[in-house]
């Protein structure tokens, strides 16, 4: 049976653990027919041995999204190993300890700054790296946390998600012309390496089990994997610049 993905070549960033939702995009994205490469930082290795576990072999390239050398070079990597690209999972996103868990008001701008270009700025960075291998077009699709509310503990990230989230907007406007779209899942709360450095993170997690319509499984990455692979695919040719919830529906509840 074919998959929604034949054919197609995928460049995932993100894969840190098996718990990661860009491991389990990457999981469906194969399961599903794609090609798919992944990159990482600061350890590699670490994700090499992680890439182990998908359905089959990923290369793994080296890319810190602050590091414009390793921007400049990625495509021509990419080009090595696949060819050309049809879509691109931005999983990235960081904010220093100061930052986060209740320090919103004295967190310096040093540490703001971090956030915001690692976490925001690095969507078209690695959107305009990936620009040369989609000359077909193709999907761009980054994880956001629902920016539109103050979540407890999330302080500066939330600013930064925020800051995605108006990214994608502009990248779906600017590469448009170009066939590419641009979209976001906004994910439920997850047990991932990213959710474990914030402080206090279990308190906010505790609204779903509560306020969520669908129940919510914060040890299952699947279903948000399964919402980028649906993005990745041609079942939304025509939908640019969204944000998808994959959240139990807790985004639309008032109280």
């Amino acid at each position: 049976m074919s998959g929604i993905l034949d054919g197609k070549r995928i460049l995932v960033t993100g894969v840190l653990m098996e718990s990661s939702i860009a491991f389990h995009a990457a999981k469906v994205a194969q399961e599903q027919g794609a090609e798919v490469i992944l990159t990482a930082f600061p350890r590699p290795t670490l994700t090499e041995r992680i890439a182990k576990k998908l359905p089959k072999p990923a290369k793994v390239i080296e890319l810190d999204v602050t590091n414009q050398e390793h921007l400049d070079r990625l495509a021509g990597l990419v080009r090595d190993e696949l060819g050309s690209l049809d879509g691109v999972v931005h999983s990235i996103g960081f904010a220093p300890q100061d930052a986060l868990g209740g320090n919103f008001l004295n967190t310096p701008f040093e540490s703001v700054s971090t956030a915001m270009h690692v976490s925001a700025f690095s969507l078209k960075s690695l959107a305009m790296a990936c620009k040369p291998l989609m000359s077909e077009g193709g999907s761009i699709v980054g994880l956001t946390f629902d920016a539109q509310f103050a979540w407890p503990q999330y302080d500066w990230m939330g600013p930064a998600k925020a800051a995605l989230e108006a990214t994608s907007r502009y990248l779906a406007r600017d590469l448009g012309p170009d066939g590419i779209r641009c979209n976001l899942i906004s994910a439920g709360p997850l047990g991932s390496m990213a959710a474990k450095s914030i402080p206090g993170f279990d308190g906010l997690a505790e609204v779903w089990n509560t306020r969520a319509p669908l129940a919510w499984d914060m040890k299952d990455p699947e279903p948000a994997g399964r919402g980028i692979v649906a993005l990745l695919s041609d079942f939304f040719p025509k939908t640019t610049g969204e944000i998808i919830h994959v959240d139990s529906g807790v985004h639309m509840m008032g109280a």
